[in-house]
């Protein structure tokens, strides 16, 4: 499972006992693994000062899950060619995000024990506010490109309506600069017996005579397209998307997309036209269309999630730890002695008896509000069931599926 339990009780014998107690307990029935969690000795201050810090810590806690949360689902968007690898990316100073945690040491460099709690989060919680600007920032960009490239791939893969015709038509296919004479595309329904919807065929008729043509076109239920062969226009347009390309390739993403090329095959007409589209001519501007989806190395974007995110996550469980020791110290009093523990539940059907089994071996911290909600005895002998709502000790929780 990605979910642990972060917890402590009073460091005195009894507790102690208690702590190996649960250890015998969960380790018999197969319900948790468990592991020492080490926390510094921090400078307590006052217990006013650590009532308020434990207000803040919750906010910075929850913001900051939702903030690794959003850029793990960063990295998916970005990976879209490499979903299956994902989780590979998504580590903490090196190591899977698991590891890290049953592993956790306090990095003194970056967060000195010695300065005040105040002080400490503090800078966590700017730490985390900085690189969610910057991931706002990114990510509006990236969003920015996808939805000009998407558009433009629109257009390049729309049916004959719709799509630019620039990647079907040739410069050889118009009569250009005539002062009598111009070219159309005409858009003609398939027959009964073909597949595709549509064909495009060029009809070149007197300039005079457009408006009558239109009209007979409409009444047999052909299109004209509004379409003007422009050179300086296509070659702008085949810039625009390779340059989109080569962003999102270059910039954002671990390769790039591909895409369609142009129509299928169009059969004659009744009328004296000229077809276009024929697969064995080149569409214009294919070589610069057409794209590989192969794998082409690490962008700055998903370079700078992978970064940015363990740095997120390292905070996090820093943030985990503060409140451990924070709500320890208001618990359980002065001076400080608790020890913390991070359990790993086995498997999701378990952890509702392993919180039972939790709440009945520390009942004795808090004796008035187990009384009060005690249930129905269990197998082991000698302990009682309590509410799993009820927490007798310090408990967090921590989720690791942050691609759920």
């Amino acid at each position: 499972m990605s979910e642990f339990w972060l917890i402590s009780a009073p460091g005195d014998k009894e507790n102690l006992q208690a702590l190996e107690r649960m250890n015998t307990v969960t380790s018999k029935s197969n319900l948790s693994y468990n592991t020492k969690f080490t926390i510094p000795d921090f400078k307590v201050g006052t217990l006013d000062s650590l009532v308020g810090l434990s207000d803040e810590l919750g906010k910075v806690d929850i913001f900051a899950e939702s903030l690794i949360k959003r850029m793990a689902q960063s990295v998916v968007e970005v990976m879209e060619d490499a979903k299956g690898k994902v989780q590979e990316n998504l580590l903490a100073n090196g190591a899977d995000l698991t590891s890290f945690v049953t592993h956790f040491e306090w990095d003194m460099a970056k967060y000195p024990a010695k300065q005040p709690l105040v002080s400490i989060a503090d800078t966590l919680a700017k730490q985390l506010a900085q690189i969610e600007t910057d991931l706002k920032s990114r990510t509006a960009a990236y969003n920015a490109l996808k939805t000009n490239l998407e558009n433009l791939e629109k257009k390049s893969t729309g049916n004959l309506f719709t799509r630019t015709l620039s990647d079907i038509v040739s410069k050889e296919d118009f009569v250009l600069d005539s002062e009598y004479l111009i070219t159309l595309l005409v858009i003609v329904p398939k027959l009964i017996a073909e597949d595709n919807e549509c064909g495009l065929f060029t009809v070149t008729l007197f300039r005079k005579v457009i408006d009558d043509f239109k009209t007979k076109a409409k009444e047999n239920k052909f299109t004209v397209r509004e379409f003007y062969y422009d050179e300086k226009e296509i070659k702008r347009e085949r810039e625009e998307m390779t340059r989109l390309l080569s962003d999102r390739k270059q910039q954002y993403q671990t390769s790039c997309v591909a895409l369609k090329k142009g129509s299928s095959t169009f059969p004659d007409h009744q009328v004296k036209v000229t077809p276009l589209g024929n697969p064995d001519r080149p569409a214009a501007g294919q070589n610069d269309r057409e794209r590989e989806s192969e794998g082409e190395g690490e962008g700055p974007l998903l370079r700078w999630l992978k970064v940015n995110f363990s740095e997120a996550f390292i905070a996090w469980i820093h943030i985990k730890a503060l409140r451990v020791f924070v709500e320890s110290v208001l618990r359980y009093g002065l001076p400080v002695n608790f020890q913390a523990v991070l359990l790993q539940p086995h498997k999701k059907s378990s952890t509702k008896r392993l919180r039972e089994v939790l709440n009945s071996v520390f009942r004795h911290l808090d004796e008035v509000g187990a009384a009060s909600i005690l249930d129905a005895s269990v197998e082991i002998p000698g302990l009682q069931l309590s509410n799993q709502d009820y927490f007798p000790y310090v408990y967090f929780h921590i989720d690791l599926g942050l691609l759920d």
